[in-house]
């Protein structure tokens, strides 16, 4: 791990390997392009302002928004050398050591005092459902256990289009969702809230670079065009979801709220990271053929935390249990000609492992709300309840060093 005369815990996220990237509010100047180092926010107009970009052309401008959009746009050409200056800037025994007051001064905020915003516009969003864990378990459910999964599942990575609109970033508080439910012991469909309010942990790529109507971005260059991960949460209402996804699939009870982390880690701070990912039997079609390691090693853990109580972590699971990889998952969204562009979002879908304390989401937790699971406060959850706030974390860590994502937090408020 490298040394930064920046003051970094052992068991922070935001280690000098990491430098993420997303939007802060600075105290008395509004939205800025920054970084975190340790429990410090880092104003990247201002270190701009104070020539450490100079070498690259300086572009403060592009620093100075209220999403990172424009400067996802300038290319890694030109991020990943803003990466590796800052970590070069911030490095023990780095000259840089010496501009301390003027940095406190401009540049360096307390992260509990800069509130993060949504770093994207994102114009467009797809989910995924891409781990064989979630997919066989929810098939077992509602369809035949001894075919959970449906013939196409091995053979493509199914997705849908989502709602990009009402993506909020980590914090937010989302209203329980109101419906058409349709119970077992009902004649009729009924209105009202969700019963069966869910989360789902996800990941979720950016897109960082745009292709035009009909060009396919074929999968040996399909990183190229992915800047980076952030957690996603993809809340879910699995009452109005069983009531409304035949024939079309999920639509009330997704498009209501779904929650991303404020950091954007990119592929390049992941890099020491990655594994094979799951070995795809029968084999797939050549455009979607995966050789080496195409997953990352990414922990990841859900918390539930009832109002006023202590959290109850429910879930641990890994992103490199993933069937579909990323590179897959873009590959075969652009084969037919779609279009991306800058800042669109790409979740994995639900992110479930082999064992049942590894599985992401309630539904298969409590397994549709029959193994209700124990609160630290001696409540019980079938699924979420109304003030309870749910909080995804991830990290990455080796031998040698350790970054996170840090959270995607939300709290679920009372129907309207």
């Amino acid at each position: 791990m490298q040394e930064s005369w920046i003051e970094i815990s052992a068991d922070s996220d935001f280690s000098l390997e990491n430098i993420p990237f997303g939007i802060g509010n600075i105290p008395g100047l509004g939205p800025r392009v920054c970084t975190r180092i340790g429990d410090t926010v880092i104003d990247l107009a201002a270190m701009a302002h104070l020539g450490y970009f100079d070498h690259l052309g300086r572009k403060e401008s592009v620093f100075e928004n209220d999403a990172l959009n424009p400067f996802i746009a300038m290319g890694k050409s030109f991020t990943c050398r803003v990466r590796s200056c800052i970590q070069e800037s911030f490095l023990e025994g780095n000259p840089a050591q010496s501009d301390l007051p003027v940095l406190n001064e401009m540049a360096f905020y307390p992260a509990d005092e800069v509130e993060m915003m949504m770093p994207l516009k994102i114009g467009d969003y797809t989910d995924f459902y891409s781990s064989i864990e979630h997919a066989t378990n929810v098939g077992k459910m509602f369809r035949d256990p001894e075919n959970a999964l449906l013939p196409n599942w091995k053979h493509i990575p199914v997705g849908y289009h989502g709602r990009a609109s009402s993506i909020v970033v980590s914090g937010a508080e989302i209203h329980r969702p109101s419906g058409q439910t349709k119970p077992a012991d009902s004649p009729m469909p009924l209105f009202g809230p969700s019963k069966q309010l869910d989360f789902e942990l996800e990941t979720a790529f950016v897109i960082g670079k745009n292709t035009d109507l009909g060009e396919c971005v074929p999968f040996e260059k399909t990183e190229e065009y992915i800047f980076g991960m952030v957690l996603f949460n993809d809340l879910s209402a699995r009452d109005i979801q069983s009531w409304e996804y035949v024939p079309l699939g999920p639509f009330l009870s997704k498009n209501f709220g779904s929650v991303i982390s404020p950091w954007i880690i990119t592929l390049e701070a992941l890099e020491p990271f990655r594994v094979e990912g799951p070995v795809q039997d029968p084999p797939v079609l050549p455009y979607l053929r995966s050789t080496g390691r195409n997953n990352f090693d990414i922990h990841l853990e859900v918390a539930i935390k009832p109002e006023d109580k202590p959290e109850t972590l429910v879930c641990r699971s890994n992103f490199k249990y993933m069937y579909w990889n990323m590179r897959q998952q873009l590959a075969h969204h652009t084969i037919n000609g779609c279009n991306i562009r800058i800042g669109d979002l790409y979740a994995s879908g639900t992110i479930s492992g082999p064992e049942p304390g590894s599985y992401g989401s309630m539904l298969e937790l409590t397994w549709k709300g029959t193994q209700p699971l124990m609160m630290n406060d001696g409540s019980e959850r079938r699924f979420v309840n109304d003030h309870d706030s749910v909080i995804i974390r991830g990290y990455c860590m080796n031998k040698d060093l350790r970054l996170g994502f840090g959270e995607a937090r939300v709290k679920i408020l009372p129907a309207k």
